[in-house]
């Protein structure tokens, strides 16, 4: 790996940690009546950005730079109006963009198990080490199906632990343990791959790691 991808990756896993420790610390102090109206700003605009700076990224890709435009200015102006309504409940806003977020992985990893189409996993492998023996095929698309259920089981966990738990208990698993479980996730399919293809076949857990998050959607 050459080091400006190894310091990009680094860079990358640095901004979630940094996001995953502010979101905790606002939703955290969230039910706390001394919560200054500082912090509840915060956790707002925290948990509207990923989105927000998803939809214009995507609008100003797939349309016309004048109409991308336009729409940012609706949006700042629906923003400012809502502004307090999404400040007071922002731990709601902050859960249905952590759903939307593992929904939509969801699909895409199960979309691509669709007939006719190529497994996700098959794409990452095929760009790591293909072309593809028959072994790889058969095991990428295996590997994609676990992807799948991964993260439609973290999203349903953070809609479930949402209203059936403490606040605290949600912010914690959706804010410190989501990201571990993905590390965790990615070393239990190595150490299955290891297992199951032959040395030749294998790729390391960085250029897997590197591969997603350099792939197109």
């Amino acid at each position: 790996m050459r080091r400006g991808q190894g310091l990009q990756i680094a860079a990358v896993l640095a901004l979630i940690v940094g996001y995953a420790g502010l979101s905790h610390y606002c939703t955290d102090g969230a039910g706390s009546r001394d919560w200054g109206a500082g912090a509840r700003n915060l956790g707002a605009a925290l948990a509207l950005a990923p989105l927000l700076g998803l939809g214009l990224a995507l609008l100003w890709r797939c349309t016309r730079p004048l109409i991308a435009v336009l729409f940012a200015g609706l949006t700042v102006v629906l923003l400012i109006a809502y502004w307090p309504l999404f400040a007071a409940n922002f731990t709601a806003v902050y859960m249905l963009q952590e759903c939307t977020v593992y929904g939509l992985l969801a699909a895409s990893f199960g979309g691509s198990l669709r007939a006719g189409a190529t497994p996700y996993c098959t794409r990452l492998a095929d760009r790591l080490h293909g072309p593809l023996t028959l072994s790889e095929i058969r095991y990428t698309r295996q590997v994609t199906l676990a992807w799948t259920l991964f993260f439609g089981a973290v999203g349903a966990a953070t809609f479930i632990l949402f209203f059936a738990a403490p606040l605290k208990v949600w912010s914690i698993f959706t804010n410190l343990c989501t990201l571990p479980l993905v590390v965790a996730m990615f070393i239990a399919e190595y150490a299955v791959r290891c297992r199951v293809l032959p040395r030749a076949d294998r790729g390391g857990i960085l250029a897997t790691v590197r591969a997603f998050l350099t792939s197109p959607r």
